[in-house]
């Protein structure tokens, strides 16, 4: 492990700090830009599937597909600076690094969208229709609300958060040089990602993962905790919407706008989606 290469620009004058800036905005305006085509392709695989809470994820294949892409349409506005800085410190200066880097971040992600694949599949064998809106579904979606507010003030979000909001901390700490070497710190950054961002995630399946809506409110929150500069402000305002919505589930769900409240006899099994 070696650390990032220190860069000179005595000698050229600005023209090389000029060009550095214009590359990692490219590269920013390149994350945003591909995050757009990701909100789009989302919206057009996800239209009229929204069940509400506990929204079938369909077949395996189109879930994780559908997935990897709105895992990109939410993270990438965030995790830009990070990408930008690494292309910065890294000694190959060739797009092929902060490629690899955002590979790394999506397939830590993708992990952990086959985890909530395999989680769903095993509740649905063990308990049936458990998750259903007329039997549990309502309050264990209200119980997950609850729960992810209660996250968002340990210790371990706070720690997971300080590395997501702190590129260079992260960078200088973890750096690895080599191809290898950006496919592995985008894969830990994505793991840092993860341990922030579960609970917000599990909120999105609590109100409907397949929602447009809820999934912008979540990938808003996400970006609020991350780049806003107060950071108390952010993590308490999250905590406090988050148990807002949970008692509004267990209390009073009609009274959430957005919020699909499933029919009597419409059950959102977790496995009936069009595949």
């Amino acid at each position: 492990m070696s650390a990032p290469a220190q860069r000179s620009t005595g000698t050229g004058g600005l023209a090389p700090a000029f060009a550095a800036v214009r590359v990692r905005l490219g590269l920013v305006a390149a994350l945003f830009a591909l995050a757009a085509v990701g909100w789009w392709w989302t919206a057009q695989q996800m239209w009229g599937m929204d069940q509400g809470p506990w929204t079938g994820l369909g077949s395996l294949g189109w879930f994780l597909g559908v997935w990897v892409v709105m895992m990109a349409a939410m993270m990438f506005p965030s995790v830009a600076p990070t990408v930008a800085l690494y292309s910065r410190l890294t000694k190959q200066r060739s797009p092929l690094s902060p490629l690899l880097f955002t590979t790394g971040y999506l397939v830590t992600w993708a992990c952990a969208g086959l985890g909530a694949f395999a989680l769903a599949a095993v509740l649905g064998r063990i308990s049936g229709d458990l998750l259903a809106w007329d039997r549990a579904g309502r309050w264990i979606a209200g119980a997950t609300l609850v729960v992810a507010a209660v996250y968002e003030l340990t210790p371990l979000k706070d720690v997971c958060l300080g590395k997501c909001r702190s590129p260079l901390g992260f960078l200088l700490g973890s750096w690895r040089d080599g191809r290898w070497g950006a496919l592995r710190m985008g894969a830990k950054h994505g793991a840092w990602c993860v341990g922030c961002c579960w609970a917000l995630m599990a909120s999105l399946f609590a109100l409907g993962v397949m929602s447009l809506t809820w999934m912008a409110l979540v990938a808003g929150l996400i970006a609020i905790e991350k780049t806003l500069p107060w950071r108390r402000v952010a993590t308490y305002g999250t905590a406090a919407l988050l148990l807002i919505l949970g008692v509004l589930l267990l209390a009073a769900p009609h009274a959430i706008p957005a919020l699909g409240v499933p029919s009597g006899d419409q059950m959102s099994d977790m496995g009936q989606m069009p595949s």
